[in-house]
């Protein structure tokens, strides 16, 4: 594995955004439905995310307002009341759809919630741009819609990307328990799966359970509390995000632990990158959706303009340790490695 200072591009799709491709969207069917959106809402950009309470779609937002400002793109920006509004989330994209916008980027709290605005929008050949959580494949089938490009990271190869900075952490072995999302939640399964890939190479380090902590810091202290209460012995925590990444650290500083029981997440928040510095987390994959917002902007302006968009396109991640938490910090919400997007050529 290269060095934590390499940058990493991830393939470019999850299970999900696979079958979503399959069944939604190519690339020559996209250049026919942007054309259309972009004769029918004189190139002014709708987007539909999840809630600000969580500072990762904070940075969402932050990049797509930006990234609109600096192309002159017309946008509205709707986001849920939390991460678990999904009616309220489903309310805003239906009341946008009414409305005189050639293209729509969402941002789905699950994969099926925005079901009925989407299924409004493929009624009138809208062109639909899906970032960082898949739309249901089926459900885009069923809508009779046609997702023109999916923007996200491969959450199954970002956990295993954890997993294998893991079995560096604990070269001798341990054992280690993950603190999930909500339970069921796509996001957080593809993580945790991921991350078991990647500590499969020691046979060592033992997989012990995963506790559902519903992407709460406080809920995550606590579930930690218990956990190493029960195994004083614990080698270290993979945790679906870094929110509740913070909580897990406080209770292993509380404990006495720090340093001893190691912490690795995924997501990349300035708050988190700040705690790998100063050594209270081990790792962050970090994902830069500051990137993926300004990428759901570019798709549209591309779109609006008659080009035919990816189908699927892998947003940047890079492994962040102490080693260079400093250098990520300097230049968040954006990484600090090069990468890739498709879309810059196209809006040029």
């Amino acid at each position: 594995m290269p060095s934590p200072t390499t940058f990493w591009t991830l393939p470019a799709a999850t299970a999900l955004a696979a079958g979503l491709v399959l069944t939604g969207c190519s690339s020559s069917g996209s250049s026919a439905d942007s054309s259309k959106g972009a004769s029918s809402g004189s190139g002014k950009v709708a987007v539909v995310i999840k809630g600000l309470d969580n500072p990762f779609f904070q940075s969402m937002e932050s990049g797509v307002k930006d990234k609109a400002a600096a192309d002159g793109v017309s946008v509205e920006v709707q986001a849920a009341n939390s991460i678990t509004d999904t009616t309220g989330q489903a309310d805003k994209l239906a009341a946008l759809a009414t409305q005189n916008y050639s293209c729509f980027v969402v941002n789905p709290i699950s994969g099926t919630n925005l079901v009925q605005g989407i299924a409004q929008l493929g009624a009138k050949k809208k062109t639909i741009v899906n970032i960082d959580s898949p739309v249901d494949a089926s459900a885009a089938k069923s809508a009779n819609a046609t997702l023109a490009t999916y923007i996200g990271t491969d959450n199954i190869a970002a956990g295993k990307l954890a997993g294998s900075e893991m079995t560096k952490l604990l070269p001798n072995g341990g054992d280690v328990v993950a603190i999930g999302g909500t339970a069921g939640d796509v996001t957080s399964a593809a993580r945790i799966t991921g991350f078991q890939q990647g500590i499969a190479s020691s046979s060592a380090i033992k997989f012990g359970q995963t506790v559902a902590a519903n992407w709460d810091r406080q809920e995550a202290l606590t579930q930690a509390q218990t956990i190493l209460r029960s195994k004083p012995e614990l080698g270290g925590f993979f945790v679906a995000n870094d929110d509740m990444a913070l909580g897990v650290a406080r209770a292993i500083a509380t404990a006495g632990k720090t340093g001893k029981v190691h912490v690795i997440s995924v997501d990349g928040i300035k708050d988190a990158l700040t705690a790998v510095r100063d050594g209270q987390l081990d790792a962050v994959v970090a994902q830069y959706p500051y990137v993926i917002g300004a990428m759901g902007v570019e798709a549209c302006k591309a779109a609006n303009a008659g080009k035919a968009l990816p189908a699927n396109v892998a947003a940047p991640v890079e492994l962040v340790t102490k080693a260079d938490a400093a250098k990520a910090l300097a230049v968040t919400p954006k990484p600090f490695g090069s990468y890739t997007d498709p879309f810059a050529e196209l809006t040029k």
